[in-house]
C-alpha cells in the first residue's frame, strides 16, 4: 500500500469520514508546502506528549506544563462546582459543547460513546466500569443528568444507564435531557441556549 492509500485508510475511520472526503483530505495535503505537513505532523506527534485523560470525568486535557502532575482536569478540580450533580455525555465534543453554555455547574463525566440498539457488550462500547467506580467514590452525588443525542441510540443509552445506575444506587435522582434538542440533535451541534433550554427542562 503507497503512503497516499495508506493515509487515506486512516482518514476513512475518523467521523463522519468515507472514502471520497478521506482521499480529498490527502490531495489537500498534498497540495501543502513542506513547513505546513511538517507543522502538521509535529502537532500530532505531540498529542500523546502533552495530553492526557482525567481520572475522574475521562476527558482528554492538555497537560499544560511538565510540572503539573494532577491526575485531574481543571474542571474536575474545582471546588466550585455543585458536588451534587453530575453530567453524563457521550463525547468530549459534548462536554465541551455543555461547558460553553454557562448553563451546567456541576461535573462531567465522558462515556466515551454511545449503544446502538441490540448492543451485546457494552462494556466494550462505553465506561460503563468507569462510571460506577465514580459514582461510589462521589458519595455526594444527588442527580445524575443523562445528556446524551436524541436519536435512537442516545435513548437507548439513556435507557441502560438509568438501570445500571438505579441498581449501584437506588435512591440517586436520574434525569434526562428535556425540550430543546429536536429529535435527531446531536450535543456537539447544538447551541448554547437551545442546551441550557434542554437542561431547565429536564425530566426524572
Amino acid at each position: 500500500m503507497n503512503s497516499i492509500d495508506k493515509l487515506s485508510e486512516i482518514f476513512k475511520h475518523f467521523p463522519g469520514i468515507g472514502p471520497r472526503q478521506a482521499k480529498r483530505f490527502v490531495y489537500y495535503l498534498l497540495s501543502r508546502d513542506k513547513a505546513t505537513l511538517k507543522s502538521l505532523s509535529e502537532a500530532i506527534g505531540a498529542l500523546s506528549e502533552e495530553t492526557t485523560q482525567c481520572e475522574d470525568c475521562r476527558r482528554y486535557f492538555c497537560i499544560g506544563s511538565p510540572s503539573k502532575t494532577s491526575p485531574k482536569c481543571t474542571t474536575c478540580e474545582d471546588e466550585s462546582r455543585d458536588p451534587f450533580l453530575l453530567m453524563i455525555v457521550p463525547r468530549d465534543a459534548d462536554f465541551e459543547s455543555v461547558e460553553k453554555s454557562g448553563g451546567f455547574h456541576g461535573y462531567y463525566f465522558v462515556l466515551g460513546g454511545v449503544l446502538p440498539i441490540l448492543e451485546k457488550e457494552p462494556e466494550k462500547r462505553i465506561r460503563i466500569a468507569e462510571l460506577k467506580k465514580l459514582l461510589k467514590k462521589k458519595e455526594e452525588v444527588k442527580e445524575v443528568i443523562l445528556a446524551m443525542n436524541a436519536n435512537s441510540d442516545g435513548e437507548n443509552t439513556a435507557e441502560f444507564l438509568k438501570d445500571e445506575i438505579r441498581t449501584l444506587k437506588p435512591d440517586i435522582s436520574v434525569s434526562t435531557l428535556g425540550r430543546g434538542l429536536s429529535t435527531g440533535a446531536e450535543l456537539e451541534y447544538a447551541d448554547p441556549d437551545t442546551l441550557k433550554n434542554a437542561l431547565l427542562h429536564r425530566t426524572k
